[in-house]
């Protein structure tokens, strides 16, 4: 593991999405509530969240962090019948929350998946990435659609943030 007990605590927060897109069929059995697993959403939302909490066990050389908020919101998109994930992780401390979020957003996006299979096998999981991370020493990133805007970041290949 990376030691951080040199770096200064700071506000730490990261963003980041999966898609999931569903057939027309799929997208009616979630509007109408009529799944045989039952709540989607709220289980996805508590399935993410859980995940966040447990990232330093998934990955390796993860540090354990004592997270502060952890949120998950969906946007849905009828007309694409998909729904956006976004989870927003925070935390005061010496590392970032950025693979948090990441592994938010995608824990949250393969539970829809498990609770929609038995209407659809091939549900489609993409777009998983960091939207947003703020505090540390590099700064604050932001993602935009078609490129990416760095602000204050640092160069190299590895970033310990």
């Amino acid at each position: 593991m990376v030691d951080v007990s040199a770096k200064q605590q700071t506000v730490r927060e990261a963003r980041a999405q999966a898609r999931v897109s569903l057939s027309a069929q799929c997208w009616a059995a979630l509007s109408a509530e009529n799944n045989p697993k039952g709540e989607v959403l709220g289980c996805a939302r508590l399935a993410g969240i859980m995940a966040a909490k447990k990232t330093s066990d998934l990955i390796p050389l993860c540090h354990p962090l004592m997270i502060s908020k952890v949120a998950i919101e969906f946007e849905l998109d009828e007309a694409q019948y998909q729904i956006r994930v976004e989870s927003r992780v925070r935390l005061t401390g010496t590392t970032g929350v950025e693979m948090e979020a990441l592994t938010a957003a995608s824990v949250a996006a393969l539970t829809i998946y498990d609770m929609l299979k038995a209407v659809q096998k091939d549900i489609v999981i993409s777009e998983v990435k960091l939207l947003e991370k703020s505090g540390g020493k590099s700064g604050h990133f932001i993602a935009e659609p078609g490129g990416e805007q760095h602000t204050n970041t640092k160069q190299g290949a590895c970033d310990e943030d």
